[in-house]
């Protein structure tokens, strides 16, 4: 059995920051809680710097009796959520600030990004659901962090809905041990074939239930725009980013590993949730006037979009590397976008932008490579990530859900311009304190969110090398 410790320095990294940050916040005095900050950069770093000597000397291997597995998906993911992750604590920096919670908020941060990483590599059933778990539970807590009715609100909501699908997907679990006698996926991978049909169709469709939620797909998305319209600016950033990234990358596996060759069609069930949730996402986004809402939906729908990757898993090889380019390229654009409404606390709706670009030329700039960004515009990353996986749909039988994911692609710049349009009015203005900015620190992350989109964008080519490599057994 494989306990090598070393293979899972990135998450010891993160665990033993949370562990110093909760200790620590409970004798620093009230002006000294940025060291918890400090700390958590300082593990995103040490992380980062982990996984790419890892993928510099390609030392793949499975640990502990094969739960977890270090492979590519596993360290693409981990260099996407610590680099996410660094990015949501520089922008969180002047929210908490001196908040007296401030030490606690950090530490729920590095607890559910460790949750996500043990999701992206969750070999086993077990180790899925554990991952699922720790996710979770500290993002409630962050999201009823302000302690204000809409907060606490969306707090109550996001927690009810996950203990409703995380008791679904514990069940779905339990009913696919059953059927295969284990949970490791090498094991299900072989007995799973021979169970019965219905015993594996419906644990497969509860397991399914928890990691939809968590990606926030169809018909588990309800808690998605009140959470983020509820909670922080800057927690809105991380749960409608970071999370999906373990989720998705966790389905992958899942599907690809544990479940190729069962009678079940569930490439035609993920593809049919994919269409559906792209769908919807953009149907609900074309008329709101919030911009945390639209970021909501807009949230919703690239989901939709990301979900054709694992549907085509077992029968396209460009499967992997769009979801890795286009999941990679997602976290800075949707986190830049959060960083510019974090910048500018008092612009909540999208009448509040009228005039930014004449005041605020900067952040105006990089709303316009986000947004348009999401709607997959060249030279950003998201337009590599949608063509790969595109491509990866059309190659594995999917073509009308290529073409659906067109069609949806275009209707969404109706409102990313119903955004756009206001920032470059030159009549009839906001009012200037709507463009009262923040502070510094939300504004340098989302310069270098959008600058990370453009790169991934421009040097993509570069980068797709590094999605390659088959997933470990």
């Amino acid at each position: 059995m494989n306990q090598n410790l070393a293979a899972l320095v990135p998450e010891l990294a993160l665990l033993g920051a949370a562990v110093a940050g909760l200790l620590a916040g409970s004798w620093l005095p009230r002006r000294r809680q940025w060291i918890v900050a400090a700390l958590a950069a300082a593990a995103c770093a040490a992380g980062l710097t982990a996984t790419a000597v890892t993928m510099a000397t390609g030392r793949e291997q499975t640990v502990f009796t094969d739960a977890f597995a270090v492979d590519t998906a596993t360290d693409v993911g981990r260099l996407i959520v610590l680099g996410a992750l660094l990015l949501v604590v520089a922008l969180s920096v002047e929210t908490v600030r001196g908040h007296k919670r401030e030490s606690e908020y950090y530490v729920l941060l590095l607890l559910t990004a460790l949750g996500t990483l043990a999701m992206t590599g969750a070999n086993d059933l077990l180790m899925l659901f554990a991952g699922y778990l720790l996710a979770s539970v500290p993002a409630y807590a962050l999201t009823g962090f302000a302690k204000d009715v809409t907060g606490t609100e969306a707090a109550l909501k996001y927690y009810l809905m996950g203990a409703l699908f995380g008791t679904t997907m514990l069940a779905g679990a339990a009913l696919l041990y059953g059927a295969g006698h284990g949970t490791a996926y090498p094991g299900l991978r072989t007995a799973l074939p021979a169970a019965s049909y219905g015993l594996v169709a419906v644990g497969l469709v509860a397991l399914l239930a928890g990691l939809l939620f968590k990606i926030g797909a169809v018909p588990a998305h309800f808690w998605v725009p009140d959470v983020t319209e509820g909670a922080r600016t800057a927690v809105a950033a991380y749960v409608t980013t970071l999370p999906k990234v373990g989720a998705l990358i966790a389905l992958y596996r899942l599907l690809h590993q544990a479940l190729p060759a069962v009678d079940v069609n569930w490439p035609l069930l993920i593809a049919v949730v994919a269409a559906v949730t792209m769908t919807l996402g953009n149907l609900a986004a074309f008329f709101q006037r919030s911009v945390k809402r639209l970021l909501a939906y807009s949230t919703i729908s690239q989901v939709g979009y990301l979900l054709m990757a694992p549907a085509v898993a077992t029968r396209s090889e460009l499967a992997q590397k769009g979801l890795l380019l286009y999941l990679a390229a997602y976290a800075v654009t949707n986190l830049g976008a959060f960083a510019v409404v974090t910048e500018l606390p008092h612009a909540r709706t999208l009448a509040d932008y009228r005039g930014l670009a004449h005041r605020r030329p900067a952040l105006a700039a990089v709303l316009v490579v986000c947004l348009l960004g999401l709607v997959g515009t060249p030279p950003t990353g998201v337009f590599l990530g949608k063509l790969e996986i595109f491509s990866a749909a059309v190659d594995g039988g999917l073509t009308w859900l290529a073409a659906l994911a067109v069609a949806n692609t275009v209707a969404s710049l109706f409102y990313y311009l119903r955004w756009l349009a206001p920032v470059f009015a030159t009549a009839d203005p906001a009012p200037a304190p709507a463009h009262t900015v923040l502070g510094h620190w939300a504004a340098v992350t989302a310069v270098a969110a959008a600058a990370l989109s453009l790169a991934l964008g421009v040097a993509g080519g570069a980068v797709l090398p590094l999605t390659t490599g088959a997933l470990l057994p």
